[in-house]
């Protein structure tokens, strides 16, 4: 197999673990978030929470940095459509988490009930509505989006956003995705609060992993009878990276589950999924958040990797010229560019890892809440 083909395929990995590490640890913070309100019942109770993710919610953000990146740098092709397509949606995204580290900075600025529950109110928002649009844009991108090339290479969207983004798939991949997000974030939440924030919490993380592994079994089967698409003839993956010559593609029923059929060891990606999911509900209603966070972060990458699977080699199909579907081997930089990319990836991705395990060891223990109402600096 040729450099370049591996590459290829080494850059479809990254950009699953770079996903993953979005969802866990961003979707931790969105899911705090979520939960803000209803785990604190008074003011003081909120700030607790607050100060639970306030060390490390700015810097968990480079995660969401390192996803974009990944997809700017690897697959550009991919970067320039799907930022189109989806203009709208990630204006949306980018305003709701604007108002993130407006609300961390403003809430206490002013001492009045009015004032900080707008704020509270923020946080709901910011944190409930980017969850939901990452999980509906996987499920988006699994039903096609309707998008083609004219002979120069120029991008054309054949449909509106409103079709693609609130459709039923893609509107339970967003729930799924909001409902990880709230175990995750409930989790955290157990592992740095006490009582009455504890119980709340965990009674909140229950719920979401119950219901995140509920939809996560209810999307597989849809997905079994869902239109995907196939390559209807072989193709060369060493081939130039454009949309427009090189592959026959054709909308499948059942066609995410071709790769399964071809490949049975696959099937560990979605029982890691369901095993990951599962056994942080049970941790947590066993009082042990330790192993029940890093079980809900193997259910994450269960999911996310159970998506790449299904849909391998493509990365955005097109429902209106199926054979311009950006693949992996159709979408990529060049051979020099994945070449350097991979060393940057390999120096310093291991590092932001090291990085944020030391911030979280270093800052570990409990918030506790006669600490956080006599501290001038805290949120």
């Amino acid at each position: 197999m040729e450099v370049y083909v591996i590459l290829k395929l080494v850059w479809a990995v990254l950009l699953g673990v770079l996903l993953s590490g979005l969802a866990v640890m961003v979707g931790m913070d969105m899911g705090v978030g979520t939960l803000l309100r209803f785990v604190g019942k008074t003011d003081a109770e909120r700030r607790v929470a607050l100060n639970i993710i306030g060390p490390h919610w700015d810097g968990n953000q480079v995660w969401f940095i390192l996803g974009g990146g990944a997809i700017f740098a690897a697959f550009p092709t991919l970067y320039a459509t799907s930022f189109s397509v989806f203009y709208v949606v990630m204006i949306l995204l980018l305003f709701s988490m604007i108002m993130r580290p407006v609300a961390f900075e403003y809430r206490s600025k002013v001492e009045t009930g009015k004032w900080r529950a707008t704020w509270d109110w923020a946080f709901l928002i910011s944190g409930a509505l980017p969850m939901i649009v990452y999980g509906a844009a996987f499920g988006n991108v699994m039903q096609g989006v309707g998008y083609h090339y004219d002979w120069t290479g120029q991008y054309y969207q054949d449909e509106s956003f409103i079709f693609y983004l609130l459709n039923p798939f893609a509107l339970l991949c967003g729930v799924m995705s909001l409902a990880l997000s709230i175990q995750q974030g409930g989790t955290m939440l157990m592992l740095r609060g006490e009582e009455p924030i504890f119980s709340r919490a965990r009674a909140a993380a229950i719920w979401g992993g119950i219901i995140g592994v509920a939809l996560f079994i209810v999307g597989g089967f849809w997905v079994a009878h869902l239109k995907g698409f196939a390559m209807t003839a072989p193709v060369n993956p060493g081939a130039p990276a454009t949309p427009l010559t090189g592959q026959s593609v054709a909308p499948v029923v059942g066609a995410w589950m071709h790769n399964y059929a071809a490949y049975p060891l696959l099937w560990a990606l979605p029982l890691l999924g369901v095993v990951g999911m599962l056994g942080a509900v049970l941790m947590n209603a066993a009082r042990k958040p330790v192993i029940a966070w890093w079980l809900g972060a193997i259910g994450w990458v269960g999911a996310i990797f159970t998506t790449g699977a299904s849909m391998f080699p493509f990365l955005m199909p097109s429902t209106t010229n199926p054979s311009q579907s950006l693949t992996v081997w159709n979408a990529s930089g060049s051979a020099y560019n994945l070449g350097w990319m991979l060393l940057f990836a390999l120096v310093f991705t291991p590092i932001i890892i090291c990085y944020t395990s030391w911030c979280f060891y270093v800052m570990r223990g409990k918030v506790k809440m006669d600490y956080v109402t006599h501290d001038d600096h805290g949120y």
